[in-house]
């Protein structure tokens, strides 16, 4: 089974492990799809901490990933799970019902987000400190 999922993965946490690790032991073959840098700013009109190539050299050395790929547009996420040949689509719980549309070509499973962490409290409490 080919799984495949999405995210930006700045400021790598257990989240992000905890996530990628549960998707992995859904099949066999774990896809990450590494949100670019534009398609971050237009999300959330703020750039990431890292660029989009250290994210994927960070997210590509993680041990349940067997292949990353640079993430364009939202709206090519059918043609990434068509061109990745993607078994199971998984996303976290905070998209729950967002990815339904695509049941017609790949199980879609939302996962439980890690409670009390998140990338942007991170980046709050670094701001706080400093």
């Amino acid at each position: 089974m080919r799984v495949l999922t999405f995210g930006t993965y700045d400021l790598l946490h257990i989240g992000h492990i905890n996530i990628i690790k549960r998707a992995k032991a859904l099949g066999n073959v774990l896809i990450v799809g590494v949100s670019s840098d534009k398609l971050n700013y237009n999300k959330k009109q703020i750039y990431p901490v890292y660029n989009e190539h250290d994210r994927m050299a960070i997210v590509d050395s993680i041990k349940y990933v067997d292949e990353v790929f640079l993430e364009e547009s939202l709206d090519l996420k059918r043609e990434y799970i068509l061109k990745y040949k993607a078994d199971i689509l998984v996303m976290g719980s905070d998209w729950e019902g967002k990815f339904d549309e695509f049941s017609d070509i790949c199980k879609v499973i939302y996962l439980p987000r890690t409670e009390a962490i998140s990338t942007t409290e991170i980046k709050v409490k670094i701001k706080d400190y400093l």
